[in-house]
């Protein structure tokens, strides 16, 4: 073996590619610049920032917002074979052992607001911001499996690898903040999400879009601070000469995940003085802590920490900040699981919408409140003594507040049962595109070419909702 063929063995792929004529490095930088056809904003966007709620696990909707006294009325009565003909649904071995029965909520019920919106006892502070609400009933989605339906609610897609919302948006407007990453994750539950990181994962687009899970005690992000023995001028003069080195790569080789990698380098260092600043919730008010039920470092508060945390992210200019929290997934107890969580969550949602307002962010902020799916109105038994309900996908609930908006206002209806939808036809991709739209973004027009055809986050379908605009 001659010297040329051992050096063409021991070269990578990647000195390959950077190596050669033209530079196929170079070729797909261009084609990102290319591919990114969204310069700026459609039209005039309405919200600066989204702070999106994710209930994991399907909420239902039949014990918290959508009140039907007519399904009490066929309570452990037999489901009408009519209303199941041709339905699908989830863990059919459980729910179909015997004809279904009916399950009528035994929560009472109130209206609030000038609309008359009804709210359960199990969710009295987010009845209080009633008339800050949309409340959109009879939505409906694809996939009645919890990680694909998941990936759809977030990606517009119940495959893994499709960019995530909050990517979509920060791709297409940017960030307001360059001290702290522009699309923000936040956890909370006794675990986390299905499907994982592919809900907040860019996909095909630039990792540099990606969420950045951060954490709500502590450092924001695992190793942030600097390792013993090393001050802050150090720790900038090697930051400063990665930055070299990759810039000089990034000349050879054109790859644009390089460039991800230099902002994200970039981004680190910075948030060493803004992240441990963001998390420290001394300088708040006893009154909002209390209005949060706020309490660093205690577990059962870490969803009301993070919506505190979410209402800083936004005030430091962060557009898109997501909280998931566990855990909706009520088969087999539709009693007291359901009553914690929703304890869990009730009075930091009502707060944040609260506390955004009186702040003066509410009108340049949405908050949407969603889980990927709702419950049937017939009851499934697991265990004797007990009963939950299904997974179902042609009719739930969902809430947003903000800017916008026609505030106080229902959209949507379903039937006397709650099972079909009786009004307005939603859909998921429906919402997604109102979301966009809410931020200046034309869901039709913010695209991305890959693999030869031009992705968006609503496929080919969806609609703004004009019905709750203000």
């Amino acid at each position: 073996m001659n010297i040329d063929d051992l050096a063409l063995q021991a070269q990578t792929r990647r000195h390959f590619f950077r190596d050669c004529g033209i530079g196929v490095g170079k070729v797909a930088l261009a084609s990102l610049l290319g591919e990114r056809v969204f310069a700026g904003m459609h039209h005039p966007a309405k919200v600066d920032h989204v702070i999106y709620l994710f209930m994991c696990g399907g909420p239902s909707q039949l014990e918290m917002f959508d009140y039907k006294p007519e399904l009490m009325k066929y309570d452990d009565k037999p489901a009408p074979e009519s209303l199941l003909k041709g339905k699908r649904f989830a863990f059919m071995d459980t729910s179909f052992k015997g004809p279904p029965k009916m399950l009528g909520s035994r929560r009472k019920f109130t209206q609030q607001g000038n609309a008359g919106m009804y709210f359960s006892e199990l969710v009295p502070n987010i009845g209080k911001v009633a008339d800050e609400l949309v409340m959109l009933h009879g939505v409906s989605t694809d996939n009645f499996n919890h990680g694909p339906a998941k990936l759809f609610m977030n990606t517009g897609s119940t495959r893994p690898g499709r960019p995530s919302i909050g990517s979509w948006v920060t791709y297409g407007i940017g960030s307001d903040t360059k001290d702290l990453p522009g699309f923000v994750v936040l956890q909370s539950g006794p675990r986390g999400p299905r499907g994982g990181a592919q809900l907040w994962s860019s996909g095909f687009i630039p990792s540099a879009y990606q969420g950045v899970p951060f954490r709500s005690t502590g450092d924001p992000i695992l190793n942030l601070s600097n390792p013993a023995g090393v001050n802050a001028e150090e720790q900038r003069q090697t930051i400063a000469a990665l930055k070299d080195l990759n810039a000089m790569e990034m000349k050879h080789s054109g790859d644009p995940e390089i460039e991800t990698r230099i902002s994200q380098y970039e981004m680190a260092f910075k948030m060493q003085t803004s992240g441990p600043e963001l998390i420290d919730f001394g300088k708040e008010s006893k009154e909002t802590m209390e209005m949060y039920g706020a309490k660093p470092g205690e577990a059962k508060s870490a969803y009301a920490n993070n919506c505190l945390l979410a209402r800083r992210l936004v005030e430091r200019g962060a557009r898109f900040v997501q909280l998931y929290h566990a855990d909706w997934d009520h088969h087999d107890d539709i009693t007291k699981p359901l009553d914690d969580v929703c304890r869990e969550i009730d009075q930091a949602t009502g707060a944040l919408i609260k506390d955004l307002k009186q702040r003066g962010l509410l009108d340049r902020t949405l908050v949407v409140w969603s889980g990927e799916f709702g419950r049937t109105p017939m009851g499934e038994v697991r265990d004797k003594g007990k009963i939950g309900r299904n997974h179902h996908i042609d009719a739930y609930s969902l809430f947003m507040a903000g800017g916008g908006l026609k505030s106080g206002t229902i959209v949507g209806s379903t039937d006397e049962l709650g099972f079909s939808p009786a009004g307005e036809k939603l859909h998921v991709h429906d919402v997604q595109a109102t979301i966009l739209h809410l931020l200046g973004i034309d869901h039709t027009k913010l695209t991305y070419r890959f693999q030869g055809r031009d992705f968006r986050l609503t496929d080919v379908s969806g609609q703004v909702i004009k019905s709750m605009l203000a």
